[in-house]
């Protein structure tokens, strides 16, 4: 019995270091891109960066939660809507505890998204934003590495609720 239990905390510390690496990675990927950007735009005078016809970078700070709803100040409700956010991702993690399959690594993805985004939200009192995807003068909200991360994160649970029997076998 001692052995069986040893095994299991094993696989448990395995899978957890697997899945703190994938956090950690997304993480990263999202804070690379964000300094770039922001070191790009510091040091030159920049407003827009034309990468295609539908695509600019443009740098904008967002103090307010997804594509910029509830914009606030240094104030009371950016403090309470930052505390809400991580009590969001302590719900998202207790998820991927519990979570089995492909569900697992979908809540990753938005865990190691958030994370950074909470990040922004701390060190810089808003969250970088740069990615500007338009079509013939309609602008999409601006957003960023992490917020692309989210929302696949997002649209793949969906999917997999929409389709349970398909994708859990």
């Amino acid at each position: 019995m001692g052995k069986v239990k040893n095994l299991m905390l094993q696989n448990n510390l395995k899978k957890f270091l697997f899945y703190f690496l994938l956090v950690t990675i997304i993480f990263f990927v999202d804070r690379i891109s964000k300094l770039y950007v922001i070191n790009l735009f510091n040091d030159k005078d920049l407003l827009n960066i034309y990468v295609t016809p539908f695509l600019n970078i443009h740098l904008v700070w967002n103090k307010g939660i997804a594509f910029g709803l509830f914009s606030f100040d240094h104030s009371f409700f950016y403090k309470l809507i930052t505390i809400m956010i991580v009590g969001i991702i302590i719900f998202i993690s207790l998820m991927i505890i519990k979570a089995k399959n492909l569900k697992v690594y979908f809540l990753i993805i938005i865990l190691g998204g958030s994370l950074g985004n909470l990040f922004d939200r701390v060190y810089y009192y808003a969250v970088p934003d740069f990615i500007d995807f338009h079509i013939k003068g309609f602008h999409w909200f601006v957003f960023n590495a992490a917020d692309i991360f989210i929302t696949i994160g997002i649209i793949c649970l969906i999917i997999v609720e929409m389709f349970p029997n398909k994708l859990r076998k």
